[in-house]
């Protein structure tokens, strides 16, 4: 992106990806965030990952999220690899999904890299049982 007072098309589509996937209020964060050094990684995120890869219509969200999940989890780039399991809630990744996942890191990349992301979902799963279950009591 050039100039970023017109944006091309493939950065306004990764935009639009980028928030259905990663939720409008996170996008927002990382707009607020971003500062003049970090604008141009900001732009080649959004036009090439969501703009070129996210937005291709060949596979769903639901596919993609799981292929992302385990490539984070394999290189152990874990703080990303949580951001995306959050994620499935747009995506529509299922809990069974991201364990067969898991299953293929530990067969493809190792036992460690797996069992150093299971521990991390399964912290994202409690925190999100317990939002639902917090949201869900009324008195």
């Amino acid at each position: 992106m050039a100039d970023a007072t017109s944006p091309s098309a493939r950065y306004q589509q990764g935009r639009k990806t980028r928030q259905s996937v990663l939720g409008v209020d996170h996008v927002a964060r990382a707009d607020k965030n971003t500062t003049p050094f970090d604008q141009p990684f900001q732009e080649l995120i959004t036009e090439g990952a969501w703009g070129s890869v996210w937005s291709r219509d060949h596979w769903s969200k639901r596919e993609r999220s799981m292929v992302t999940i385990a490539l984070l989890a394999a290189l152990g780039h874990y703080e990303e690899c949580a951001m995306h399991v959050r994620a499935t809630r747009n995506t529509g990744a299922t809990r069974e999904d991201i364990c067969e996942a898991m299953l293929h890191v530990a067969i493809y990349a190792g036992v460690p890299a797996a069992n150093s992301a299971i521990k991390i979902v399964k912290e994202i799963f409690e925190q999100q049982d317990a939002e639902t279950n917090s949201s869900g009591e009324q008195e």
